[in-house]
């Protein structure tokens, strides 16, 4: 899990590198259009089977979708309808990027790994689900294991060492992909379990149960770690 002082860290680097931008007349919206058409482009690279490319493509749109974010705050802040488009668009990239994969495994035949990056799909959507429906009942829920930066790392990173490893080797594509992707699947699921734990701890008083002491540490310390977010 990316700590939050990283993700703190990380945003500040990206406000730098947006304040040249100011000038430009460039928009927030603009770059998350942007960041929609590089994911579809990705996906198509990874439908085609070219994992090193694919996988520098899927972490450089994971950093590119930083920057509509960071060119929202240092222009004064975001406008409501931006929050929106960016998370709605943020979710639809990243299901295109998996629709890729879906592609290549389905022209290989392997049904198997075709329903691991279904389960994928589906866990990273509930996840981002769960966190969109607690925060419109007007409770935080950033909590868990495997967000969307972790999502990332890991997709990106297994792509381009398996694509190496198919060239130093010869020998047949997807190994190391489809043992990350499973534990992708096994990973977005448990951290929907944590969220939605979360959610019950937090909603304890309502159903008219004593929080214990270890609920209560769970939701202290999460609430110090959002501050940093």
């Amino acid at each position: 899990m990316i700590t939050p002082e990283i993700q703190a860290l990380v945003r500040r680097l990206v406000e730098r590198l947006m304040h040249p931008l100011l000038s430009t007349g460039l928009t927030p919206n603009q770059l998350t259009l942007f960041g929609l058409l590089l994911s579809i482009f990705t996906a198509t690279v990874l439908a085609l089977g070219h994992f090193i490319a694919g996988g520098f493509l899927v972490l450089f749109s994971g950093a590119f979708d930083m920057l509509d974010g960071g060119l929202a705050r240092v222009r004064g802040g975001g406008t409501t309808f931006g929050a929106f488009f960016d998370s709605t668009l943020d979710r639809l990239s990243e299901g295109m990027i998996y629709a890729g994969l879906l592609i290549w495994f389905q022209r290989q035949n392997q049904t198997s790994a075709v329903v691991i990056v279904y389960a994928v799909i589906l866990g990273s959507l509930l996840i981002s689900y769960a966190r969109a429906r607690a925060e419109g009942l007007g409770l935080e829920c950033k909590v868990g294991l495997l967000a969307r930066p972790e999502r990332v790392l890991l997709l990106g990173g297994a792509l381009v060492l398996d694509g190496a490893g198919v060239i130093a080797t010869r020998a047949m594509p997807d190994r190391l992909l489809i043992v990350v992707l499973g534990c992708l699947a096994v990973l977005t699921f448990f951290t929907l379990a944590q969220r939605i734990w979360h959610i019950w701890l937090l909603t304890l008083p309502e159903q008219r149960v004593e929080r214990g002491p270890i609920a209560t540490f769970w939701i202290r310390w999460n609430e110090r770690r959002a501050r940093h977010l």
